[in-house]
C-alpha cells in the first residue's frame, strides 16, 4: 500500500515538473517573440536605409542632392512633400521613377510643371527597379540631415606622463631642482658660516695653492694648439660641404596654395587614385598640374563637404575653397551652368628639379612600377602637401643601387634582364647593375 502511495507521489512530482518545463519554455518564447523580433525589424531595416544609399549614389547621386537642387530638384524628404503639397503618393513616384517620360506625355499636371522648371530635361528610366528598390531610396531619402561635429585637434592632457599620485613629470622635476638648489644654498651658508668661526676664534685655514688657467695652459702646449687648429679645419671644411650639399634642396617645403586642396581627403579618405588628376605621370616625363575642369568632374554635384571636420579645418572652410574652385571655373552653382567668366589659379610649385637633372615620370611609374609614396611620401595622410624626401643626387643613387628590378610581367626588361644576370650571376638586379648610375640617364 505504501508502495502504492510513494509511486503516485512520484508522479504527481514528474507531471509537476512537466507542466513547470513547459511554463518556463513558453517564457523563453514570449521573450523571443518581444524582443527579438522588434530587434531583428530595426535590423532589417538598417538594410534597407543601406542599400537605398547605394542604389541612390548608383542611380540618383549624378543629377539628385539630398539638400540642394542640381540637375534636378532636392530629394529629401521628397515623398512627405509631395504627398502634402501635391496630393501624390508612392504609386506616382513608382510610376515617375520607372519611366518619367510616359507620366509627362499622359498630361500629368505635375509632371508636366517638373518637366518645364528643369529646361525640359526627361529624367532617365529605371524600369529595372523593383517596388523594393524603390522603398529603400525613399527610406534613404526621409532621413533626417545629419550636421557633422567638428572634432579637437589637439586633446587635453597633462604636460607629461602622469604617476600613480596624479603628478606629472615636469612637476616632480621642478620639485626635485627645487631641493637641489636649497641644499646648495645650505652648504654654501654652512660653509661661510664655518670659515668666519674659524678667523674669530685665530684658526689658521690652509690656503690653496692657485693652479694656472685652463685656456693659459693650452695656450703654453704648442702641440695641443697644432692638433686643435687641425681639428678646427676639418671640422669646418667638413661643415661647409654639408652647407654646400643642402643647397636648393628644399626638403620640407610646405608652399600655401591659392586654393587649399586637402590629399588627405581625396587621396586617403575618398580613396581617389593619384594618376586620375595625375593622368600624365604614366605617359610623360612631367606629372602635370591637373585642369580645374578634372575637379568638377566631382564637384558640378559635390558642393559642400560632408566628412570629419577639426577646429582648424572646419565645413565652413572646405566650403569656401568649394566657392573659390566655383569662382575659378565660372561656375554658377545656383543656375547650375557655367558663366564664361573664369579667373586662373596660380598654382605654387612644390616639387623642382634642377635644369640639368633629367626625370621622367612614365619611366617610373608605368615602367618600373614605382609607387607615388616612393618619392612623394604618404600624401594620403598630408592635409597640405609637402616636398616629403630631399630629392638629391645621392637619394636617387641610393634608390638605384638599392631598388631591385621588378621583371615579372614586364617585357620592357625581360631580354636584358636575362643577359644581365647571367653575366653578374644574380637572380635579380638591381636599377644600378642595369646602368642606372649612368650620367647620361639623368643629365643633359
Amino acid at each position: 500500500m505504501d508502495l502504492r502511495y510513494k509511486r503516485q507521489y512520484l508522479g504527481s512530482l514528474n507531471f509537476r515538473n512537466n507542466i513547470n518545463l513547459y511554463k518556463s519554455l513558453l517564457v523563453r518564447l514570449f521573450f523571443i517573440l518581444f524582443f527579438i523580433f522588434p530587434l531583428s525589424k530595426s535590423l532589417s531595416q538598417e538594410a534597407d536605409l543601406v542599400a537605398g544609399k547605394s542604389l541612390f549614389n548608383t542611380n540618383c547621386a549624378a543629377c539628385h542632392k539630398l539638400d540642394k537642387k542640381m540637375t534636378g530638384p532636392a530629394l529629401r524628404h521628397v515623398e512627405e512633400r509631395l504627398l502634402n503639397d501635391e496630393g501624390l503618393d508612392r504609386e506616382w513616384l513608382s510610376a515617375w521613377i520607372r519611366n518619367s517620360a510616359k507620366v509627362i506625355k499622359s498630361g500629368d499636371a505635375y509632371a508636366n510643371k517638373i518637366y518645364a522648371e528643369y529646361n525640359r530635361s526627361v529624367m532617365t528610366a529605371y524600369p529595372q527597379l523593383t517596388d523594393e528598390d524603390i522603398n529603400n531610396i525613399l527610406a534613404y531619402t526621409a532621413q533626417e540631415k545629419v550636421i557633422p561635429v567638428a572634432t579637437t585637434s589637439v586633446a587635453n592632457v597633462p604636460a607629461g606622463p602622469v604617476n600613480d599620485l596624479g603628478l606629472s613629470n615636469e612637476i616632480i622635476l621642478g620639485i626635485f631642482t627645487l631641493l637641489f638648489f636649497l641644499l646648495a644654498m645650505g652648504l654654501l651658508l654652512v660653509s661661510n658660516t664655518l670659515r668666519n668661526f674659524a678667523i674669530l676664534n685665530d684658526v689658521k685655514l690652509i690656503e690653496k695653492e692657485k693652479s694656472k688657467p685652463i685656456w693659459k695652459a693650452f695656450i703654453d702646449n704648442q702641440f695641443l694648439m697644432l692638433c686643435s687648429a687641425i681639428l678646427f679645419l676639418f671640422i669646418s671644411a667638413y661643415g661647409f660641404y654639408g652647407w654646400t650639399m643642402q643647397l636648393g634642396t628644399n626638403q620640407g617645403y610646405m608652399p600655401v596654395q591659392p586654393i587649399h586642396y586637402s590629399h588627405k581627403i581625396h587621396a586617403g579618405d575618398n580613396q581617389i587614385d593619384c594618376n586620375y588628376c595625375h593622368s600624365s605621370a604614366r605617359v610623360s616625363k612631367h606629372s602635370g598640374i591637373p585642369s580645374l575642369n578634372v575637379c568638377m568632374n566631382c564637384h558640378k554635384t559635390i558642393y559642400e563637404y560632408t566628412g570629419e571636420t577639426t577646429e582648424e579645418y572646419s565645413k565652413e572652410f572646405y566650403d569656401a575653397e568649394i566657392q573659390k574652385l566655383y569662382k575659378a571655373v565660372g561656375w554658377d552653382d545656383e543656375a547650375q551652368e557655367y558663366t564664361g567668366v573664369t579667373y586662373p589659379v596660380k598654382w605654387v610649385r612644390i616639387h623642382n628639379l634642377p635644369d640639368f637633372a633629367y626625370f621622367n615620370h612614365s619611366q617610373h611609374v608605368s615602367v618600373a612600377g614605382i609607387e607615388c609614396q616612393t618619392c612623394h611620401g604618404p600624401v594620403e595622410e598630408m592635409e597640405i602637401l609637402y616636398q616629403h624626401s630631399p630629392l638629391t643626387m645621392g637619394w636617387c643613387i641610393n634608390c638605384h643601387r638599392e631598388t631591385n628590378v621588378k621583371v615579372k610581367d614586364n617585357e620592357y626588361y625581360a631580354k636584358i634582364h636575362e643577359e644581365l644576370s647571367k653575366k653578374y650571376g644574380v637572380e635579380t638586379l638591381t636599377v644600378a647593375q642595369m646602368g642606372g648610375l649612368e650620367c647620361g640617364k639623368c643629365h643633359y
